[in-house]
């Protein structure tokens, strides 16, 4: 798949996703400082989701209704050099937010290199408890708290992540049950909740190894210097798809197939992007499935925009039933949780 941007965010940050463009929350067209005036309403919490590169900023009302939004790039890397509160506080005063709103903040403004570390939480954890385990920013006037990640210790499988468990949180997922949330990305996720807890979790770079493979590999010659963005609907990833799907997941051996292709079949380079996106999505969620099964409703895919329309392709081409949460709402909602599981704000 070729890049366009959500979520994402591979512990915050935003990278290549197989076929999209750039990654995660990042493909959007949006200026690097947007930000719309606030329609009518009280705010009752400015809800952040702070990357390495990037940070989204929302103002709230209790019922988590966008009030006023504003998009920058001034994500971790800037903000330890400018200083995270005053960057927090001009987003902020841009936006028009009281001077006691509370501050709710997912990303990686609370790893070891950010503002301060909320530290991961180990799972299985109920996702309550996960909120509640928000790390408190001390000494500024302002209530500010930022949501911690997760940690999966197992020997075999040890595992992170960073911001997701804020999307995952506003998934809209049952209390009772086994479900599945697929987070596509740089790093795509993908989780398993058990009755409102989290049982385990998976990364699959796929995005990481699309960005890697189109520029840094014999494949660059196949695809071009810029690979164009891959259409859900193209055949050539479809068809590619299905092959890792039939396969189990069997991606290695089929790689340098695409290069042959180009030399013996007269493969396109955007052809050529379709393919390779096909391939390592299939592949991702061959492999996704084979480690959690099925669960007891249709998959959760957390995404927006093109990245959404590829997985659900590839969902659907997998055999598997599927709902689309919006990525951008998903962690909106997350953050709005997390207010109120710490007493930020009221209950709805």
């Amino acid at each position: 798949m070729h890049q366009g941007r959500h979520a994402a965010r591979r512990h915050g940050g935003h990278g290549a996703v197989p076929g999209v463009g750039r990654f995660a929350h990042a493909d959007r067209a949006d200026a690097d400082r947007r930000w719309r005036l606030p329609v009518s309403g009280a705010p009752a919490v400015a809800a952040l989701d702070w990357g390495t590169t990037r940070l989204r900023a929302w103002l709230l009302d209790g019922s988590g209704k966008v009030l006023a939004e504003r998009r920058g790039d001034d994500g971790l890397i800037t903000a330890r050099e400018k200083g995270f509160a005053g960057v927090l506080e001009g987003h902020l005063a841009a936006m028009g937010a009281p001077a006691a709103l509370p501050v709710i903040i997912c990303g990686m403004a609370g790893s070891r290199q950010g503002w301060i570390e909320a530290p991961y939480v180990t799972v299985p954890a109920p996702i309550g408890a996960i909120l509640r385990g928000a790390a408190r920013v001390e000494g500024v006037s302002r209530d500010i708290r930022i949501v911690p990640g997760l940690a999966q210790r197992l020997a075999e499988a040890p595992d992170v992540m960073r911001g997701e468990e804020t999307q995952l949180a506003g998934a809209g997922l049952p209390a009772k049950g086994r479900h599945l949330v697929c987070m596509p990305g740089t790093h795509s996720k993908w989780v398993a909740v058990e009755d409102g807890a989290v049982a385990g979790f998976g990364t699959w770079p796929t995005g990481e190894l699309f960005s890697v493979l189109a520029t840094h590999s014999i494949l660059k010659h196949s695809l071009g210097e810029h690979p164009a963005p891959v259409a859900a609907n193209s055949p050539f990833f479809r068809r590619w798809c299905e092959q890792a799907l039939s396969e189990g997941g069997d991606v290695t051996s089929k790689l340098f197939a695409i290069r042959a292709a180009g030399l013996l079949q007269d493969l396109k380079p955007d052809e050529a992007a379709a393919c390779l996106s096909g391939l390592l999505i299939g592949g991702e969620i061959a492999s996704a499935r084979r480690r959690y099964g099925a669960g007891d409703a249709p998959v959760a895919l957390v995404a927006s925009g093109a990245l959404a329309a590829l997985y659900g392709t590839a969902l659907g081409l997998a055999g598997l039933a599927f709902r689309t949460v919006d990525a951008d709402e998903a962690v909106r909602a997350g953050l709005v949780e997390a207010a109120r599981e710490n007493g930020m704000i009221g209950g709805a």
